[in-house]
């Protein structure tokens, strides 16, 4: 598929958040149905999917935002970066990795009004 030259994303975190979720939406099914505990065992699986995928992430079996390079989208390739944590990455931040987005730079005020930098700067 990454010859077409575009990435559907699959990755071993992705699916197993995806498997463990469905199960869930299973159990909370079968809960409205009359089961009651399996909306509490659904509910309960749906967040172990959350924390089971970004766990996964973080270990490096999910992938950065974006687009990956073509020799690293197939799903049994780790992604190494993620010790680093990914620019961008909502889930990085949350564990306290990556830089956060960059932020604006302060533009010169609108008067052109600004402090010498240079010793060329300061002319008497």
């Amino acid at each position: 598929m990454s010859e077409h030259g575009h990435e559907e994303g699959h990755t071993l975190a992705g699916w197993t958040g995806c498997v463990l979720a469905t199960a869930g939406a299973l159990l909370i099914g079968a809960g409205i149905c009359g089961w009651r505990a399996g909306i509490w065992l659904g509910l309960g699986l749906v967040v172990v999917s959350v924390l089971a995928t970004w766990l996964l992430h973080l270990a490096g079996w999910g992938k950065p935002p974006g687009l990956r390079p073509v020799g690293q989208r197939g799903m049994r390739v780790r992604d190494l970066s993620a010790r680093r944590g990914h620019a961008n990455c909502l889930g990085c931040r949350l564990a306290g990795r990556g830089a956060a987005p960059a932020s604006r730079v302060p533009e010169t005020p609108v008067g052109g009004s600004r402090e010498p930098t240079t010793a060329t700067d300061v002319t008497s």
